[in-house]
């Protein structure tokens, strides 16, 4: 299933292909997520493909450097965050499902994940 998503601006714009339609997202409570209040969605890094220009995008890294969260530098919404998945070692992307207006937000499960005390 494929997925248009973007920042507000429309600045950064991407395409996410997923295997199923996305029925799920993930809630952190990390100081960065419990601030920004994204709800992602997490795939491998080839789901992912930029429609705009790479220059707009800023990276954020804190903590461990584990995660490289990009945002917006115009607007300064978040779309997405880049890693490696630590279980398989792939790299993976976590989407911002709240930048894609095509899920249904008030029909998706939401998991809790306590990013806070790890």
């Amino acid at each position: 299933m494929q997925y248009e998503g973007s920042c507000h601006c429309g600045q950064i714009a991407f395409v996410v292909e997923a295997a199923e339609p996305i029925t799920d997202a993930l809630d952190c409570n990390c100081s960065l997520c419990r601030r920004r209040g994204g709800l992602l969605w997490f795939g491998p890094r080839e789901a992912l493909r930029l429609t705009t220009d790479p220059a707009d995008v800023a990276t954020y890294q804190f903590n461990q450097h584990h995660l490289e969260h990009h945002h917006c530098r115009t607007c300064g919404i978040a779309p997405f965050s880049e890693g490696v998945d630590p279980r398989s070692g792939s790299r993976m992307v976590a989407v911002n499902v709240r930048c894609l207006p095509g899920v249904d937000l008030d029909g998706l499960t939401i998991n809790r994940y306590d990013g806070a005390s790890k």
